[in-house]
């Protein structure tokens, strides 16, 4: 009789590197003969990918994990297991305030997972490993990938900034950069699967080349990428203003399968704040990026983040922030209430804002916001633009007869179907914009184009892109024994 191999699902919170992380996490729980959960079953290893960068992270998390406790005392042979940023702060703790849970691990040893479920089954309690520093670069780990038509490739984990607000270079070491090699050898395969886009990632992008000595080297990567056949979308986040450099300008201008959208963090407007932050770089030289950028490519769409509240802003502070948005001129942005992080020294700093203010403050950024990138859209109306086919992007799609997918620039479309084509996500469609709402574009009048690729054939046929890895020297665990079957109840 053949056993059901066992079923996992993986959730996860965060920001894109997490996201990443969840993919090598689901490759590697396959390469050990795990398979994903159906959508109508419970799993048998459950696995939270943590992040830690908000105030309610851990209630986020032991509200979750206290929910599953029943599933699991109905489900003998059930896992859980934590990692992630928050396993890497909380540890032991994890175990202590849940104790049914199997294993945590941290961001450094992804790749253990699989020795660590194994082990907390074979002796029959919880397993908590947790390294201080990076052993292996993540992307050397077999990657189930979520999507066919666009993929992330890490250029680099950790950061060497101290931002008083962020606990990331904390959690995830100083920064640890891969060699170029290995970069454009991953993208070259996900273009060999018919992957369209990538999306280089790193805490600080631009950085990139510091553990080498190679102040210039992002610039040449992204050019190395314009070079790899069938790649036709190349995006890259977070910079960071104080490494931003004219050469990367220059190759985001002139390399064409480089996207014109620039993810550029500002947090706040105000150069007293930003020293109080410990950002390199006041409101002035952030402008004079955003000047430049614009000379060298007047259509591209620039996003930012911003941290509204933070300890002794003061009315001034805020405003001085509402000025740079206004010149920034944004078409969309990340907005943040600022919330303590455990273990960074802006939590512990005097005059925190109260509440109240920090919200009335926050509302007329959201209003200020809206306002220009509404204003920012409209001038599309009547332009054509290309759309990269996606799925899951619009959630009214089903009632208004739309798909949806990404403008090259990034922004959302919206856009009609032609009943006598079928378009698939990954497909490339040609239409021209009709409307125009603060957060997302409509595309209503007949497609201009549309060309099947490689990503629609690999979706529609049901294909996951998976890229492989090393296995770290672990031995090879194979298919993992089945569950036994739930106790029944009389």
């Amino acid at each position: 009789m053949t056993e059901t191999p066992r079923s996992f699902k993986v959730i996860t919170y965060g920001c894109q590197m997490n996201a990443h992380d969840s993919e090598r996490i689901s490759g590697l729980l396959e390469d050990a003969g795990y398979v994903p959960v159906p959508a109508d079953a419970e799993p048998d290893v459950v696995v939270f990918n943590t992040c830690a960068v908000r105030e309610n992270a851990d209630n986020r998390l032991y509200g979750n994990l206290g929910h599953l406790r029943p599933t699991k005392l109905a489900q003998p042979g059930m896992q859980i297991a934590v990692g992630g940023c928050l396993a890497q702060k909380d540890r032991g703790d994890i175990v202590k305030k849940a104790p049914w849970v199997d294993v945590v691990f941290g961001t450094h040893n992804i790749g253990s997972l699989p020795v660590l479920l194994e082990r907390a089954r074979h002796n029959a309690a919880a397993e908590v490993e947790i390294l201080e520093s990076l052993e292996v670069f993540p992307s050397t780990l077999p990657t189930r990938r979520e999507s066919t038509y666009a993929g992330w490739v890490s250029i680099s984990v950790g950061c060497n900034n101290t931002c008083t607000f962020c606990i990331v270079p904390a959690l995830r070491g100083k920064e640890k950069d891969r060699r170029p090699g290995d970069i454009l050898a991953e993208v070259r395969a996900l273009a060999l699967e018919g992957v369209l886009e990538v999306t280089l990632l790193g805490q600080n992008v631009n950085s990139y080349g510091v553990e080498f000595g190679d102040r210039l080297a992002f610039g040449k990567l992204l050019r190395a990428c314009g070079d790899v056949e069938g790649l036709e979308r190349v995006r890259f986040t977070s910079p960071h203003p104080k490494d931003f450099t004219d050469d990367v300008i220059a190759a985001m201008a002139e390399t064409p399968n480089v996207c014109h959208s620039l993810h550029m963090p500002l947090q706040s407007g105000s150069d007293t704040v930003l020293k109080a932050m410990r950002r390199s770089y006041r409101a002035d030289r952030y402008l004079g990026i955003i000047e430049k950028v614009r000379a060298a490519m007047p259509d591209a769409a620039i996003t930012t983040d911003i941290i509204v509240g933070f300890p002794g802003e003061t009315d001034a502070d805020f405003e001085r922030t509402l000025d740079v948005v206004r010149a920034a001129r944004y078409s969309s942005a990340f907005t943040f209430q600022y919330s303590k992080r455990p273990g960074t020294p802006a939590a512990t700093m005097d005059l925190q804002v109260p509440k109240a203010v920090v919200q009335e403050r926050y509302d007329r950024l959201i209003a200020t916001l809206e306002e220009i990138s509404w204003d920012e859209n409209k001038k599309l109306v009547g332009t054509p633009v290309e759309v990269l086919v996606a799925v899951g992007e619009g959630r009214k799609d089903g009632a208004t007869g739309r798909m949806s997918g990404r403008a090259r620039d990034g922004r959302l479309v919206h856009f009609a179907t032609d009943p006598s084509v079928t378009l698939r996500p990954g497909d490339i469609v040609h239409t021209t914009v009709t409307y125009a709402a603060p957060h997302h574009l409509n595309a209503d009048g007949p497609l201009l184009s549309h060309r099947r690729t490689r990503a629609g054939d690999a979706w529609e046929a049901g294909r996951i892109t998976r890229t492989p890895g090393v296995s770290l020297g672990m031995p090879t665990i194979g298919t993992p024994p089945p569950s036994p079957s739930p106790a029944r109840s009389c």
